[in-house]
């Protein structure tokens, strides 16, 4: 190796480093490292080129380099130096010198709106480690598609073009809301054709946006209870005032919140499976809440939560299907049968109120990733979609059943019923049992058993247990029962 003084170049004919490149690299090095200091001459070509042994050209073609990106400048009738300001001196910003600087911290609070939304995370936020039985909204991920998706997704990175890797329509990618205006006419019996659909991350952003545009700070909105905890943080962000309305065998009671007197803007429902409790809205409640809509210029934000998971039959006709007067906001989500991390949903809204709807979505983030939406399209045309969701009812409708069996084997610490629909179950407690307590002891054994009083605004007469077993196999299933169990001798060992 042959080596100059007084930089310590080492130049290297055996490396497969090409010689101007490897002077290219010492050199800068010793300017980062400030071996170099800013406007130090540097050797004319000549003398370094005869100190190392190579070519003038070989030393040449290095500074010409350096220079183009900024570590040495050439002045007229001078030599070349270091540069006086490095190009890594522009891409970053020194920290002001604050030595005899006292910093004072002052407390500052969010709105009135935001802490209420803050108090809200404990319970509606999941951390992201391993999932534990009985996590709730979690489908059978090792069930997904994936090769199948790859390739799809592939299909469109193999050849990119400019439409789907520059900014989409804040609305959707075109021919997915062709897809799911056809997949939700067909299947759920929506009535809608592709401007009305828009493309939203999950179903919380539809519900977010539906909270947005339809009310005002102050409004009041009917809310199932117990409800839906993502929704109730919906409306409380948009400054409403929560109604509760209580659930029976028939689903929402109608009659009595109408009764209450009380003047409202929206009502929020699951009619498909209630959530959480998981129970069917009946045809005349259907028709009764869509009647009195229409007459008090109310709106129905129809959230069809897992719908697709019914085990006995066919799925049931959603509300929107019957409505005949503009007043339903229909929100669908693929996080529940295809995976979570898609975050892609979508909203069917009335066309007086889709551009409202569209531009709100260009605020909040512009629109959802291009080549998801673009695989996700073909995902439903090509018929993956449905032979998927076939599959998934079959193996859900065997974890509910392994579920509630394990449970009843529990014997009078719980009461379960199956269902014939959804992704979980709730087990009720005996009278006087804190779904709480058992909820933080269930935490403390290795289960996330959600206690069914986080979902009320009202105090229930009894407590219970809400249990999703869509993502687990039955041997997790029936550990997470063991501990669910040895969970609940804690808190009341009396029973047995």
């Amino acid at each position: 190796m042959r080596t100059a003084s007084p930089l310590r170049l080492g130049i290297d004919p055996r490396s497969s480093m090409p010689l101007h490149r490897q002077l290219y690299e010492q050199i800068r090095e010793a300017v980062l490292t400030r071996r170099l200091r800013p406007c130090v001459p540097l050797p004319s070509s000549r003398m370094l080129a005869a100190e190392l042994g190579i070519s003038r050209n070989t030393v040449l073609n290095a500074y010409e380099q350096l220079e183009a990106e900024g570590y040495l400048e050439t002045k007229a009738a001078s030599a070349t130096c270091v540069a006086e300001r490095l190009p890594e001196d522009a891409l970053c910003v020194r920290a002001q010198c604050t030595k005899g600087v006292r910093l004072t911290r002052t407390t500052r609070l969010p709105s009135r709106r935001g802490a209420m939304i803050a108090e809200m995370r404990p319970r509606c936020c999941v951390e992201p480690d391993a999932p534990r039985p009985f996590r709730l909204g979690l489908p059978a991920i090792e069930e997904f598609p994936a090769q199948t998706w790859a390739k799809l997704v592939a299909r469109h990175w193999r050849h990119p073009s400019r439409r789907l890797c520059g900014y989409g329509h804040a609305a959707g990618y075109p021919p997915l809301r062709k897809a799911i205006a056809e997949y939700s006419r067909e299947s759920r019996g929506v009535r809608c054709d592709a401007g009305q659909v828009i493309i939203v991350a999950g179903a919380q952003q539809g519900l977010d946006l539906a909270a947005r545009v339809l009310l005002d700070p102050g409004d009041s909105v009917w809310m199932e209870d117990p409800g839906h905890i993502g929704a109730r943080g919906a409306f409380l962000a948009a400054g409403t005032r929560l109604v509760p309305v209580r659930i029976d065998g028939e689903g929402i009671d109608v009659d009595s919140a109408i009764s209450g007197g009380d003047t409202v803007r929206m009502v929020y429902v699951t009619p498909s499976h209630q959530y959480p409790l998981g129970v069917v809205m009946s045809l005349p409640r259907r028709l009764r809440l869509l009647d009195w809509a229409s007459r008090s210029g109310t709106w129905i934000l129809e959230d069809d939560y897992d719908s697709e998971c019914r085990y006995a039959g066919r799925p049931l006709a959603s509300l929107q299907g019957l409505d005949k007067e503009g007043c339903v906001i229909y929100v669908g989500t693929f996080s529940k049968m295809l995976c979570p991390a898609l975050r892609l949903g979508y909203l069917v809204v009335p066309p007086d109120v889709v551009d409202a709807f569209i531009a709100a979505r260009a605020v909040a983030d512009e629109h959802s990733p291009m080549m998801e939406q673009a695989a996700l399209a073909e995902f439903i045309t090509e018929g993956h979609f449905t032979r998927h969701i076939r599959r998934m009812r079959i193996l859900y409708a065997e974890r509910e059943a392994v579920l509630a069996e394990a449970l009843r084997e529990m014997g009078e610490m719980v009461d379960v019923q199956s269902g014939e629909v959804g992704l979980h179950l709730v087990a009720w407690l005996p009278p006087g049992v804190s779904d709480q307590e058992v909820s933080l002891q269930g935490a403390a054994h290795g289960v996330d058993a959600r206690a069914l009083s986080d979902y009320s605004l009202r105090p229930l007469p009894r407590g219970g247990l809400v249990l999703g077993y869509a993502g687990y196999t039955p041997k997790e299933i029936r550990a997470g029962v063991k501990k669910l169990a040895a969970a609940f001798h804690v808190v009341h060992p009396t029973r047995r």
